[in-house]
């Protein structure tokens, strides 16, 4: 295994394009855009907590820096730049207690070519990090950019929004359920799961056509109800929802409300808006669908109806670390 310069230098040093000073100082210089505001951000991904330990390098490093730039999308914003913090198994000890192999020179490589592939795909400049040893675990440190005073918050909803989430929520966590044996899923569904939970597609564009649209957004990666939740509770609100083609009772309707992992966008908008939503959809190829409204009441409480009008709330919303 490489030393720790020497592995940043030859895996994770390479051309920044918008950045006066990368990789190799005590600190990146940046030069914001004028007039924008800065919008930080920051994950931690712990093998056994956020990836199994058999996960696909290229995956996984494509996967650390998109869960990052899933919440620039979340707030509008554009982008730019990440940090990357890598603890990585020595080749004894350490290696041993966390369940996984000393990274090879070919994983190293393969991690680094997925990351930097989100990086390309989304226009973002690596301008530093840290490596230490330990059991495996990756922690990105994400800077974006928006229009002053036009990020989407979570504080936003207003009585009478129309909900709404993008592309398929529940994917992702099916696609885990099937890898720990606790559902079996077949073709096509079997590679569409696990392409959602090893690639999740951050939804930076929708973000930024949404500016001036949604009142409120987060991304879904505790659960669609946990994180409607948090907007819920931050906007002072309760919702009613009705999810058009709700799954019987079982793993499916589980993974869609509780699941976690999916890195969709789920927002609010006036009701007014609901024509400009869905032709917003159709214009980015991406389907909208309106699962509910804002309504008065204590904030965080959220219904969740069958076709029928039939309560079938569940009792567990999503995924908390410390539960």
């Amino acid at each position: 295994m490489p030393s720790e310069f020497e592995l940043i230098e030859r895996y994770f040093t390479r051309r920044t394009s918008h950045t006066a000073l990368g990789i190799g100082d005590d600190g990146a210089l940046i030069a914001p855009t004028p007039g924008c505001e800065m919008v930080i951000s920051t994950d931690l991904l712990v093998e056994g907590t956020h990836f199994l330990a058999d996960t696909d390098a290229e995956d996984l490093g494509w996967k650390t820096l998109a869960v990052n730039v899933s919440d620039m999308a979340a707030m509008g914003a554009r982008p730019r730049w990440a940090l990357l913090a890598a603890v990585l198994p020595a080749p004894e000890g350490e290696a041993q207690a966390c369940k996984a192999p000393a990274p090879t020179p070919e994983w190293i490589e393969a991690f680094a070519r997925g990351f930097f592939a989100c990086a390309d795909e989304f226009g973002i400049d690596l301008i530093g990090g840290d490596t230490t040893r330990g059991p495996r675990a990756f922690c990105v440190t994400i800077l974006g950019e928006v229009p002053p005073g036009q990020a989407l918050r979570r504080d936003g909803a207003k009585p009478g929004d129309s909900i709404w989430v993008s592309g398929w929520p529940g994917r992702a966590a099916l696609g885990l359920a099937h890898l720990q044996g606790r559902t079996v899923l077949a073709e096509p569904a079997l590679t569409s799961c696990l392409v959602a939970l090893h690639r999740p597609q951050a939804r930076v564009g929708l973000g930024l056509a949404l500016l001036g649209i949604a009142s409120a957004a987060i991304d879904i990666s505790d659960g669609l109800l946990a994180d409607l939740g948090h907007i819920l509770e931050q906007s002072q609100l309760a919702a009613s929802l009705q999810i058009p083609d709700l799954p019987a009772a079982g793993p499916e309707r589980d993974a869609l409300l509780a699941g976690g992992d999916d890195y969709e966008l789920l927002f609010t908008a006036a009701a007014a808006l609901d024509g400009k939503v869905l032709a917003l959809g159709e214009a980015l190829g991406l389907p909208l669908t309106r699962i509910g409204a804002i309504v008065a009441g204590t904030p965080g409480e959220l219904a969740v109806n069958d076709a029928s009008g039939r309560d079938v709330t569940p009792a567990i919303r999503g995924y908390d670390h410390f539960r």
